[in-house]
Order: structure tokens, then C-alpha cells, then sequence
């Protein structure tokens, strides 16, 4: 077993009790114990995740790995390949002034902030891929989508030094990508990422793997 993958199961496990954010819902969400050069870091759970224990695991991660299957990866491949993360990694309720998730206050992505930074350190990933405008925001100035989507940005930060590639947040409440220029622009950001050396680097990963565990059989 590598360092980081005793490393990522020692973190993950520690972040499975974490316990820091009074308003959220638990459970903690967390993905496969798996290391990778990829991140995708999503916004924060869902009311369905803690019921079925994993990310984009109700109608929004239906979209989303649709979209990576377009580039090689169907959704158990996906989440064997790449590390999923959030911004917060517990249900922050229901909006109490309208439809809609509450949005994570300062206080409790400051306080999230502190298990990404880790996994920064422990992976040290090639590639971030933030899904949704409050992911995209930990590292990106972002107004409007239509300004970020479909390009690719180089992180330089004391904590990052790393490539990025936004995406928009695939909620079926989200028109954006359904119409222009969001179609294009997600489109262009797909392609970038199927492009990007790590993300070649896991599906070749995933290959070695299947070809070997049919051999063993």
C-alpha cells in the first residue's frame, strides 16, 4: 500500500469525525479511498447523499457522470479513477428563505477549507476540476459562468500550484448548460479535459486494471 493511500485513509477518517460546523446535517460525505492526480471538487452534499453515502450520488451526479462517460469513464470507473471533494462535505439544509440548498456561510468553508488543503498535500493532484459557481470561487474570480467555463486556468497559490478546468453545476434546477453559449462553453471545457495529460494518465490507469483483472481470470 503507497504512503498516500495510508495517508488518505488516515484523512478520511479523521474527516468522518469531523464535527466542526454546529449548523450542518451529518453524515460527513466522503469518496472511495483512492489517490489520484485528478480532484473534482463539488459544493456540498445534498439532502439524498447521506442516505446512499457518496457524492453526486442522487439526480445531479446522474448528469455529471454522464458527461464523463462521453470521456471514458462511466460512474463506477469515475469514482474509482478520480478524488471526489467539496467545498463542505456535510448537508447544509434546506434555503429557509426560498427553494433550494442553503448556501455554506464563511464560517463553515473556512472550516472545510482545512480537510481540501490536506488532500492538497497528501495527492498532490495535477489537475483540479471545481463543479458549480461556489467551487469555482475557492479558485477563481467568477462573475458570471460564461467567463470561466470552457477555458483552462493555472492555480498559483501558496497552497496550489495546478491546472483547473471549471464546470458548471449539473442540477436539473440549471438551464445554463442546456442553452447558449453554456452548451458550447461546457462542451470546450469537456474537451479540455479529456485532453489534460492526467486525465489520460487515469483512463490509462483504468485500462492496466481491467486488462490485468481479465487476465487473472
Amino acid at each position: 500500500m503507497s504512503t498516500k493511500l495510508v495517508n488518505i485513509k488516515k484523512h478520511q477518517k479523521e474527516l468522518s469525525a469531523c464535527r466542526r460546523c454546529s449548523d450542518m446535517i451529518q453524515p460527513v460525505i466522503t469518496c472511495a479511498e483512492i489517490v489520484s492526480p485528478i480532484m473534482l471538487v463539488g459544493q456540498a452534499p445534498g439532502i439524498h447523499e447521506g442516505r446512499v453515502g457518496k457524492p453526486f450520488g442522487w439526480t445531479a451526479g446522474k448528469t455529471l457522470f454522464k458527461w464523463f462517460s462521453a470521456l471514458g469513464l462511466d460512474e463506477e470507473e469515475f469514482r474509482q479513477s478520480v478524488y471526489m471533494a467539496a467545498v463542505c462535505r456535510c448537508f447544509p439544509g434546506k434555503n429557509p428563505k426560498g427553494s433550494g440548498d442553503r448556501l455554506p456561510n464563511r464560517e463553515e468553508i473556512i472550516n472545510c477549507k482545512y480537510w481540501l488543503e490536506q488532500e492538497y498535500k497528501i495527492l498532490q493532484p495535477k489537475l483540479i476540476i471545481p463543479v458549480g459557481k461556489l467551487a469555482i470561487a475557492q479558485y477563481l474570480s467568477v462573475n458570471k459562468l460564461a467567463d470561466v467555463v470552457g477555458q483552462q486556468f493555472v492555480i498559483d497559490s501558496p497552497e496550489l500550484q495546478i491546472d483547473c478546468i471549471p464546470l458548471p453545476h449539473p442540477s436539473g434546477l440549471s438551464t445554463w448548460f442546456h442553452t447558449q453559449p453554456g452548451k458550447t462553453l461546457l462542451g470546450d471545457a469537456l474537451q479540455l479535459i479529456a485532453a489534460h495529460p492526467a486525465w489520460k494518465e487515469v483512463c490509462r490507469s483504468r485500462e492496466k486494471y481491467i486488462k490485468k483483472s481479465g487476465d487473472a481470470r
